[in-house]
């Protein structure tokens, strides 16, 4: 008879949630944490394959599309127009360890890492003052979210759904069955997962009373940063380039998790198993705006200072929804919450970057680059909601980062041999996990009259803890990530 009552209710908080899903907010879901506003925040810009075969530090020499994301004064060493095009195939595996037992996984993609358009102008002024301007449009990315994670264990010591009982503890149990938590609580409550303990109505039992079962977590994600930027250039003399971008970076993520436990060595009685579903899709838009500098004091060397404004996202919005079921010994089931949508806004920090160039005659260069970002600066907002706690956790967990890129590039006859790395910084307050991404590189290109071809490998490796769950002292072992990322691009270039 439970049965059937509960089967009934979930019938009517559905109901419920959606009738008043746009005037309560309820909003529980991992997607508004400050590991999302790192997500965002951090950048592994792409481009053109002359630019990642050398680290991606060519703010300092410019001349190539790239640097209309890191330092736009590089824009102004052009003197003739160009459209640019890389295909890519990006890779990505994982590794993943939990509790001893170690599971691997991948995803492959193709896409564009750069789509551009410049045009150069001569002033036609003589031999001094301005020379040249430029304009230029189109596309780099800057980070890509395409992974596949598969992590699975024994656990000897708590489960996940003791983190949906100490959350419970002390709420009646009328609040679950109306629909206040349902990215949690409700859906494990009509599920059996949560039940009252005898003679109280807001203390709570689960039906995993001690630890014991196989615990796997499937992560699949995909999407991307891609930037459309409008830029504009001078020369003045062949010793100061500036440039000014406007960036708006345009932000698609999707991430499906499947989470489940399994009595695998049938040891808890009226225990087979449960499942949770999650899955979110968002969407974003922003503006930035990037000023750029380079000084030649003399012919060999050049100098390159940028800054980049925060991005406000002044457009987020995030719809997810979350499925569950349980199969015990007297009863099996599942449940589907319905899809909600929220939308909120996000700051990302600022960023300032410093190169240095030294040109080899027209035989080759070598190229030095920084990049300054504090993660702590990102903020979360909304109309109806402060994000307060939120906020105040960026501000705990994360910290600033200092990244370094070095690459150089040499000739012979029409074909250029190129090599790179860069280190990026980890963004994470006292060791509070791993974080940081180091990448080699190394390139060929091939250039006519007015056309080139260009080609990229870049291998990158980053290390990065994940908990499964965590809530208070109750909190799973570290799954320990190991990411390797290869990247191989093309670009083609036309000279006019």
């Amino acid at each position: 008879m439970l049965t059937l009552i509960r089967k009934h209710k979930i019938t009517t908080v559905k109901r419920l949630v959606i009738l008043t899903g746009l005037f309560l907010m309820g909003y529980s879901l991992s997607a508004q944490f400050a590991e999302d506003a790192l997500r965002f925040s951090e950048l592994y810009r792409q481009g053109t394959a002359r630019s990642m075969a050398i680290g991606g530090a060519f703010g300092g020499l410019g001349g190539d599309f790239s640097v209309l994301s890191t330092n736009p004064g590089g824009l102004a060493i052009y003197r003739s127009s160009e459209l640019s095009a890389s295909p890519e195939i990006f890779t990505r595996e994982t590794t993943s360890i939990y509790n001893g037992q170690q599971r691997e996984d991948s995803r492959t993609i193709f896409d564009f890492a750069n789509l551009g358009w410049i045009s150069a102008k001569s002033l036609g002024r003589g031999a001094k003052g301005w020379k040249y301007y430029q304009l230029a449009f189109g596309m780099n990315r800057l980070n890509n979210f395409n992974s596949n994670q598969y992590m699975q264990g024994p656990n000897q010591d708590n489960s996940r759904l003791d983190v949906y009982r100490a959350k419970a503890n002390g709420t009646p149990y009328t609040d679950l069955e109306s629909g206040y938590f349902p990215d949690d609580l409700t859906p494990a409550w009509y599920m059996y997962l949560l039940d009252t303990l005898p003679g109280t109505t807001d203390q709570y039992y689960t039906p995993v009373p001690y630890a014991g079962t196989l615990q796997t977590q499937r992560i699949n994600t995909k999407g991307s940063i891609n930037e459309f930027l409008f830029s504009g250039a001078a020369n003045f003399d062949d010793v100061l380039y500036l440039g000014a971008s406007v960036g708006m970076p345009y932000i698609r993520y999707f991430r499906e998790s499947f989470y489940s436990e399994t009595d695998v060595a049938d040891t808890i009685p009226d225990f087979e198993s449960w499942t949770t579903s999650e899955y979110l899709e968002t969407f974003g838009f922003g503006i930035n705006f990037k000023l750029g500098a380079i000084v030649r004091p003399v012919d060999w060397i050049r100098i390159g200072v940028a800054f980049h404004t925060p991005t406000w996202y002044f457009s987020m919005r995030d719809t997810w929804h979350i499925n569950m079921s349980s199969d015990l010994e007297w009863f099996s089931g599942d449940t589907i919450m319905p899809v909600r949508t929220y939308k909120y806004k996000l700051t990302t920090p600022l960023r300032a970057i410093g190169s240095l160039g030294f040109v080899i005659k027209k035989i080759g260069f070598i190229s030095l680059e920084y990049e300054y970002t504090n993660y702590g600066w990102a903020k979360l907002n909304a109309r109806d909601y402060g994000f307060g706690n939120e906020n105040a956790n960026i501000k705990n967990y994360y910290q600033s980062t200092h990244n370094f890129r070095a690459g150089t590039e040499w000739r012979i006859s029409k074909i250029s041999l190129r090599a790179g790395y860069a280190l990026y910084g980890s963004p994470y307050k006292d060791d509070l996990n791993d974080g940081m991404r180091q990448s080699f590189s190394g390139g060929i290109g091939f250039r006519m009259d007015n056309f080139s071809v260009d080609f990229a490998y870049v291998y990158s490796v980053k290390n990065e803890d994940y908990y499964l769950y965590s809530y208070g002292d109750i909190q799973s072992n570290a799954v320990n990530n190991a990411f390797t990322d290869q990247n191989f691009v093309f670009t083609f270039r036309y000279f006019y």
